[in-house]
């Protein structure tokens, strides 16, 4: 059978490319406090094993993972770290799950440790892109905490290629711009409040990256997937799913849809 992956699409100015359709990691590590409209059962590690060189195998070329997916940092590193070179990845600081419940952690010691357990669960010495994992207060995040400080100090080290925000708020978003190389927001049918600010980025070759794109799996796919990549300031539309025939379908939708970003 013929690979459906499209073409890649640039992120911004980074100078990396993306697949279209990236694969969001929380369902191989979590299965608590979810937004889901069904209960799904927490896979086995050879199952996720499986998926995970698939979604590599289908030309699918960006794996979003966070420490508040539960599991799915360490078994991202432990899988799949062989391929490294093949995929680019991303994960989050900011955000903590653990007892059933989130606590959000931004001075400089927590970031720092946060990020320093990543790079170790995904036995690597650097991501491609780390994001902000904000919160609803992610204005005030930004402007009086330590985390968008240390991340630049990460990048500037070598140990983070990009840096950017995973957005709750458009004026957040708006903030980042000014440092960010990357965006990551909610955006689909039911939801443009981000619209306006994907232009902006794109104008200032700031990347985008949607999530949620589906409505956490509300909204048929054959007409979400083709809302979001026709605008052409988004790259990559992340899509959590741990069925490889939904991702390939997904991937054969976006070529037939997707506008190359500018």
């Amino acid at each position: 059978m013929p690979d459906p992956s499209p073409l890649l699409r640039p992120l911004g100015r980074t100078g990396l490319s993306l697949s279209p359709i990236g694969f969001g990691a929380f369902k191989i590590g979590r299965n608590e406090k979810v937004k889901y409209p069904t209960h799904y059962d927490l896979p086995d590690e050879q199952s996720v094993a499986r998926l995970l060189n698939e979604i590599l195998d289908l030309g699918i070329n960006h794996i979003d993972t966070a420490p508040a997916y539960g599991l799915s940092e360490e078994r991202i590193g432990k899988l799949i770290s062989a391929r490294r070179d093949e995929y680019i990845l991303s994960t989050k600081v900011g955000e903590i799950f653990s007892n059933g419940k989130s606590r959000y952690e931004f001075d400089a010691p927590s970031v720092q440790l946060s990020f320093e357990t990543s790079l170790r669960r995904l036995r690597t010495d650097r991501v491609d892109l780390l994001l902000i994992h904000a919160p609803a207060d992610d204005v005030r995040v930004l402007l009086e905490t330590d985390v968008v400080e240390t991340i630049l100090r990460f990048r500037d080290a070598g140990l983070a290629r990009f840096v950017g925000l995973s957005a709750k708020t458009v004026e957040a978003a708006r903030i980042a711009l000014d440092w960010a190389d990357l965006l990551m927001v909610e955006y689909h049918l039911q939801d443009r409040s981000f619209e306006q600010v994907t232009h902006q980025a794109d104008r200032q070759g700031v990347g985008v990256i949607v999530k949620k794109g589906l409505g956490s799996g509300h909204l048929p796919p054959h007409e979400a997937i083709p809302f979001v990549l026709q605008n052409p300031a988004v790259s990559n539309l992340v899509v959590g799913s741990l069925n490889p025939k939904h991702l390939r379908a997904d991937l054969e939708i976006a070529g037939n849809s997707a506008t190359t970003p500018s």
